[in-house]
């Protein structure tokens, strides 16, 4: 028995088929599209149901996030304190702390609130680059609690500040050779913990993992809602050490009818030797399905710009801090990228600065001479300082650039003031640039980093306005339709997902995010206010409303 058929009708379709790029109709069976167009083209298909629910509506691509984190689902069990407003999966929106001192307060009242015991608090989203002072120290956070731990994460998550429990249970003094632990003047540690390296010794001493708690099946449902909120129908969580347990809850959750995206984790390639890595992601990604695409390799050159961990060339930063971190020696990178490569596994590389930029492409070059593979797509993920001469050699190569468009809103103001200057600050997320020289690129959030929201990205790239409304690279401007492009087709390409998402057209999945406005429509500035109705996944309907108060 043929299965059936089901045509939605809608007020508008953004198909980003450039063939056919509007329709109102688009036909659906077995979860995948039979074509779109008016319902005189789609009823020669034969017997078909029409639903009209979105007849005012606007249907476009499920839009794709090429580069969020699962942790987006599992810091919420803890506190935010970031300098903006923050609305959570579970709608409700936390409130923003402007100083050191408001952020103690709030952790204050956390800490009365907990009672007897030595619980940990955990808090994120902080950032001290806004506040033009002195930085968090352990002594500010022994004022939270001088008995339980007390951690915050920068917004980054490439720093955290700790209190003096955490440095004892962690056994950090000033002899610790590890990289990344800041001192004061005294030449003893002052609860600033810089990388990965520092960031895990602390956290390990505590118990708290945040793999494993990204990994749980209700950090996974929570991730899964943040998505549909915003028109999300497939999402990265691209830094992953994949063990067993999360890949049991990935393949739990996306295995259910009820969860509402598809999830394409990247492993984190320098969580084990690349050897090793290579053999443990070829086997898994035989186990991937619809909703599971597992596979993907990422590895991580440097830090963050805001945090000034990033490797930049000369002059270096702005406000004559010190270079960052190399987070893999850079002597090892074109190793490390063939191991993967050889093994006929994507790589995504995360670089900041230009540093970083530059000696990855050199690692990538060495790799494509020596192993040539077409259509290896090499991505470089965040990729904010790359400069013209840098595009023009991953349009030679075929390496894709996924932009950090987000920060030029975020942080655009302090890039100029503080860590890269005008003209170079102008540069940042070059989307102009990408577009003009053949570079496919997407754009995208490093949610939690920034809020999970396409079509505030979107935003960004069209516009590049800071938060004081400085125009920041005019020249870098992309249009709506570009736009748009780059959170649905251009991440599809990044993922070596196009010949199955990104647009509205034969033979696609049948995902499309439901929008109560047409975002061609709405004008440059509106875009980031267009309302989200809802998703459709695979052909199922899966409406806001539905989890409102579910959390």
């Amino acid at each position: 028995m043929a299965a059936s058929i089901t045509i939605f009708r809608a007020k508008k379709i953004l198909t980003m088929n450039p063939r056919a790029p509007a329709a109102t109709h688009v036909a659906v069976r077995d979860g995948h599209i039979l074509g779109a167009g008016d319902l005189a083209d789609l009823s020669v298909w034969g017997a078909h149901r029409l639903d009209e629910r979105f007849a005012d509506k606007v249907l476009m691509p499920g839009m794709i996030e090429g580069h969020c984190h699962s942790m987006e689902g599992s810091v919420w069990q803890d506190n935010y304190v970031g300098y903006y407003a923050r609305r959570g999966p579970d709608g409700i929106e936390r409130p923003a702390l402007r100083s050191i001192e408001e952020v103690v307060d709030h952790l204050r009242r956390v800490e009365a609130e907990m009672g007897e015991g030595e619980d940990a608090i955990i808090a994120w989203g902080f950032d001290p680059i806004y506040f033009n002072g002195p930085r968090m120290t352990a002594a500010d956070l022994d004022r939270v609690s001088q008995r339980r731990p007390v951690v915050v994460v920068h917004a980054s998550f490439h720093i955290i500040n700790v209190n003096s429990v955490v440095l004892q249970r962690a056994n950090i003094s000033a002899d610790t050779d590890v990289m990344g632990i800041m001192k004061g003047a005294d030449g003893e540690p002052n609860g600033e913990l810089q990388g990965m390296p520092a960031r895990f010794l602390a956290l390990g001493a505590i118990g708290r993992d945040h793999f494993e708690e990204m990994g749980k099946k209700e950090s996974l449902w929570r991730f899964a809602r943040s998505a549909q909120l915003a028109g999300v129908t497939t999402a990265t969580d691209l830094a992953n050490a994949l063990p067993e347990t999360t890949i049991a809850n990935l393949k739990a959750v996306t295995g259910d009818p009820d969860y509402p995206l598809r999830i394409v984790p990247a492993f984190l390639g320098l969580s084990c030797p690349a050897a090793e890595g290579a053999v443990k992601m070829r086997a898994l990604s035989e186990q991937s399905s619809d909703k599971l695409r597992l596979g993907l390799i990422k590895l991580v050159a440097d830090g963050s710009i805001q945090g000034f961990t990033a490797r930049l060339k000369w002059p270096g930063y702005f406000n004559s801090s010190a270079n960052g971190l190399w987070y893999i020696d850079p002597d090892r990178i074109a190793d490390t990228l063939a191991v993967y490569h050889e093994a006929g596994l994507q790589v995504h590389i995360h670089t900041n600065g230009d540093q970083a930029t530059e000696t990855v492409l050199d690692a990538i070059e060495q790799v494509l001479t020596r192993l040539p593979r077409p259509d290896a797509r090499f991505t470089l993920q965040h990729c904010q300082m790359a400069h013209e001469a840098h595009y023009r050699r991953m349009a030679r190569l075929g390496v894709c650039a996924n932009l950090f468009a987000n920060h030029l809103y975020y942080w655009g103001d302090q890039h100029v003031e503080q860590t890269m200057g005008p003209e170079r600050a102008a540069r940042m997320n070059a989307t102009g640039t990408a577009k003009r020289l053949g570079v496919p690129f997407a754009i995208h959030s490093d949610a939690p980093i920034t809020p999970l929201a396409p079509l505030f990205t979107a935003w960004c790239a069209v516009n590049r306005k800071t938060v004081s409304g400085r125009i920041l690279g005019e020249a870098e401007r992309i249009s709506v339709e570009d736009a748009l492009s780059a959170v649905t087709l251009g991440a599809a390409y990044t993922l070596k997902l196009d010949g199955e998402l990104g647009s509205i057209e034969t033979g696609k999945r049948a995902d499309f995010a439901v929008l109560d406005a047409d975002p061609l429509a709405v004008g440059a500035e509106g875009l980031k206010d267009v309302p989200v109705w809802g998703t459709v996944l695979g052909g199922r309907v899966f409406p806001c409303a539905d989890i409102a108060g579910g959390l």
